[in-house]
């Protein structure tokens, strides 16, 4: 939740991701896109490359990512070919989410790998920084 604040505090989507594998936070990262030009610097994308480098290695199996939003399409795409084993999201995203809210696409039959998903954790102090930012950007 503090990566996401530190994403709104920046002016960006209050998104924030954390990335563990055996026990220990490899990367930790919040949404970038505006501030770095870039429309895959997601949270979820940055945390993924930040992991990969420090380990050396794009694929991250064993690895849980958290994050505080429903990830989109491109950011379930980004897990599967890093091989994450895990991703726990606390809210959910009704109108691009792609894990379960518009597609499910952790779990389609085109992708050799399966990610396995949980939501839930700190939905509602997740859902309610998404509300403030966006009321007050309107």
């Amino acid at each position: 939740m503090e990566l996401a604040q530190h994403a709104a505090n920046a002016g960006e989507v209050p998104v924030g991701a954390v990335l563990v594998r055996e026990g220990e936070c490899i990367a930790e990262a919040w949404n970038q896109s505006i501030s770095s030009q870039d429309p895959t610097a997601h949270a979820e994308v940055v945390v993924l490359r930040q992991a990969a480098q420090k380990v050396g290695n794009y694929r991250l199996p064993g690895s849980t990512l958290y994050v505080t939003l429903e990830p989109c399409s491109m950011c379930s795409g980004a897990m599967v070919q890093a091989r994450c084993e895990r991703v726990v999201f606390a809210a959910r995203e009704p109108r691009s989410g792609a894990v379960v809210s518009q597609a499910s696409l952790l779990e389609h039959p085109m992708h050799l790998h399966r990610v396995a998903w949980e939501e839930g954790p700190m939905a509602a102090e997740s859902a309610e920084l998404l509300r403030a930012f966006f009321k007050a950007r309107r």
